[in-house]
């Protein structure tokens, strides 16, 4: 294989060729498997170099991660999870946008939405990946790390990042998304198979807002349906702190 490809094998191959080799080796039952075999003979960089980047970047966490084994790591327990190729795909690009973050910020990487968003654009467009792919990796992009931050204390930001996920009016779509923050999550140290505390955490606070949903019947202005719901989440947490301040 790395003969094949230092010989020119890949140059001239339509990216919509190889887009169902990706997706088959995506969403086999080990995709890291792919990865490291396309990283080990030289075509993971032709084919994505996007993602080729990653290897070698460190993540911020409590214990500092590569983020191209990290992503390899979240790829095998989203096949764990049985999560489709929506969930696998933008776990797959969702981070591109740091492959080049400034070393001065390292391991935080400043502005690596605004980089990511357009390079995962560009891979969507080179493809021509499904459109639940696209989509879920920009909201993946945007909203991931914010997931994992949710906290109790903050009742009325948890409110509007419900609306903001499509808890209320996608749910189809913020499941998904939540089953990709469990995968990232479980990328992390010792975590494979654990369960995912912050979606608890947020189901909790869509049950609390059902309540409201019920008694407003649609009617209301949006923002005194914010308003309702960070009352009644702050009262599922116990919490006094819902303003957002």
């Amino acid at each position: 294989m790395s003969r094949q490809v230092a010989g020119g094998a890949l140059d001239g191959v339509a990216p919509s060729d190889i887009w169902p080799e990706l997706v088959r080796g995506v969403t086999a039952r080990v995709p890291s498997r792919m990865i490291l075999a396309l990283r080990a003979c030289g075509a993971l960089a032709p084919v994505l170099p996007e993602v080729a980047a990653l290897f070698g970047v460190p993540q911020i966490a409590d214990d500092p991660v590569d983020l191209g084994e990290h992503l390899l790591r979240a790829l095998d327990e989203a096949a764990r999870r049985n999560a489709p190729l929506s969930v696998r795909f933008a776990l797959l690009v969702m981070n591109v946008g740091k492959a080049d973050s400034p070393p001065e910020h390292l391991p935080v990487h400043h502005r690596h939405i605004e980089r990511g968003a357009a390079r995962i654009e560009a891979i969507c467009d080179r493809f021509n990946a499904p459109q639940d792919c696209r989509v879920l990796a920009l909201l993946a992009l945007a909203e991931c790390e914010r997931v994992h931050r949710t906290s109790e204390a903050r009742a009325g930001p948890v409110a509007l990042m419900l609306e903001r996920l499509g808890a209320f009016d996608a749910p189809e779509s913020f499941a998904l998304l939540m089953d990709l923050c469990a995968c990232d999550y479980c990328a992390y140290g010792e975590r494979a198979g654990a369960p995912y505390p912050k979606a608890a955490l947020l189901e909790s606070a869509l049950k609390a807002c059902a309540e409201v949903e019920a008694d407003q019947g649609g009617a209301g202005s949006a923002e005194a349906t914010r308003t309702a719901r960070a009352a009644a989440i702050a009262k599922a947490f116990r919490s006094e702190r819902w303003s957002g301040e």
